[in-house]
């Protein structure tokens, strides 16, 4: 599912058992021009029928929720078996985040946490319909203590980012510090194609799933350490 052109509005669909949840997050996106909630569900089966029906540009998506749970959900709109994927970005909770590492293989494009500000929302919905990935800093925290050893247990040294040039290695820690592909090419004043270039390529030399499992990776190793 394409993300939106300039002129029309990003389309995103609410997925959480909550009511007041699903109220507060519309509330939030419809009050900017340039995303518009399209469809609401209270369930992981109306999620994905809804996701389905309205085709939108960003599903927001919850992990825990009745009849079929948010990582099964997304799996079914956004998994590698799907053609035209949807583009997921899960809230989460700290009480939630061992279950992030499982969304993540589902096919998620971003985390969030539900006590993020509202800026943060909008400005992650447009970061996912970009189709940049995005995962707030406090959930990278806890997959590096939870799943950290899974990706690459012999790895505990640097040695293994000697294989990624200067530029490489400067947007590695950009991306390890939270930042968006956007958020990357406006500090270093490139384009955001051009970070996209660089992000595959650390991706293929560190010999890693994704972006994410880079990030996980860089600090599990030391390679980038919390500000």
């Amino acid at each position: 599912m394409s993300a939106a052109s300039a002129s029309t509005p990003i389309r995103v669909v609410i997925c959480d058992d909550q009511e007041l949840v699903r109220t507060g997050f519309a509330t939030i996106i419809n009050a900017h021009p340039d995303l518009a909630v399209v469809g609401e569900a209270a369930d992981g089966e109306e999620a994905v029928r809804v996701t389905r029906r309205e085709r939108p540009d960003v599903v927001v998506m919850d992990i825990r929720m009745p009849l079929l749970d948010g990582i099964e959900a997304t799996r079914r709109i956004a998994g590698p078996q799907v053609s035209d994927a949807a583009r997921v970005l899960v809230v989460t909770t700290f009480s939630l985040d061992a279950l992030v590492y499982d969304a993540l293989r589902a096919g998620a494009s971003g985390f969030l946490l539900k006590d993020a500000r509202a800026a943060e929302l909008t400005a992650a919905i447009r970061s996912v319909a970009a189709g940049d990935s995005l995962i707030a800093p406090a959930v990278t925290r806890s997959l590096i203590g939870r799943f950290g050893e899974r990706l690459r247990p012999s790895a505990e040294n640097a040695a293994i980012f000697d294989a990624l040039t200067a530029r490489e290695r400067e947007v590695l820690q950009l991306i390890a510090e939270g930042l968006s592909n956007a958020e990357i090419a406006a500090q270093l004043v490139i384009s955001h194609e051009t970070v996209k270039t660089y992000v595959s390529r650390i991706v293929s030399k560190l010999d890693v799933r994704d972006r994410v499992q880079a990030v996980v990776l860089a600090h599990k190793t030391g390679f980038a350490v919390w500000s």
